[in-house]
């Protein structure tokens, strides 16, 4: 049973072997060493490099892509059709000459941008403007809802998540660039020093007057003691 099997395996290996090798000896073409790069041009009239471009032979599943400086190589037959694609680029083809004397050929192929804009797609959760009115009207708040929506927006609470939810990256990328446009603002000389400024002692009075110095649990005795 096993040498069976292996004779089929066998006769199938060499169809298909042969197969192939009729195909290569019908097409007499000349194989090219088919390199080149792939640019476009920038908003200034500027050449730059389009890397990951999709460069295929039509008909075939042969293929390659630009690396990041736009450079391709592959090889193809006389009168293959490469085709050059990239999404927000047009489609381009390009026909292998058939009258190189040598067995390379260097290409430059230049892609311009596809202006076409898809229609806007606005996502609703509800079907309609209608729908969201009805459903909206028939929420049913409840005093619990109420209740906990109120202790949510107490200002002890929000004070307290100002001091102890971090900053995201917008607000810490937002206070570098204030700090550093601070620095350059006195850069090569000395700060204005607030121990001279009669604004800043006001609010420091204000503030001490205030109790804003106190430690929280030493304002909450106090307003027990009251």
């Amino acid at each position: 049973m096993n040498s069976f099997i292996n004779k089929i395996i066998a006769l199938a290996v060499f169809v298909l072997i042969s197969c192939v090798t009729v195909s290569a000896q019908n097409d007499t073409r000349k194989a090219i060493q088919f390199s080149g790069k792939v640019v476009t041009a920038d908003a200034d009239g500027n050449v730059i490099p389009l890397p990951y471009v999709n460069i295929g032979i039509r008909g075939t599943s042969r293929g390659t892509s630009s690396i990041d400086d736009g450079y391709f190589s592959l090889v193809a037959l006389e009168g293959d059709t490469i085709g050059f694609t990239r999404i927000g680029f047009n489609d381009v083809d390009f026909v292998v000459p058939d009258t190189l004397s040598t067995d390379f050929y260097f290409y430059v192929q230049i892609m311009a941008e596809d202006d076409y804009l898809l229609p806007e797609a606005v996502i609703f959760p509800w079907p309609s403007r209608e729908h969201f009115v009805h459903e909206f009207l028939a929420i049913d708040i409840t005093d619990e809802l109420r209740s906990q929506a109120e202790r949510n927006l107490a200002n002890e609470v929000l004070s307290d998540m100002r001091h102890t939810v971090p900053a995201d990256g917008f607000e810490t990328s937002n206070l570098e660039l204030r700090t550093a446009a601070k620095e350059f603002q006195y850069s090569g000389q000395y700060k204005p020093q607030n121990i001279f400024n009669p604004l800043a002692w006001k609010k420091f009075i204000d503030a001490w007057r205030n109790g804003d110095f106190k430690s929280k649990e030493k304002k909450e005795r106090e307003k027990r003691n009251k």
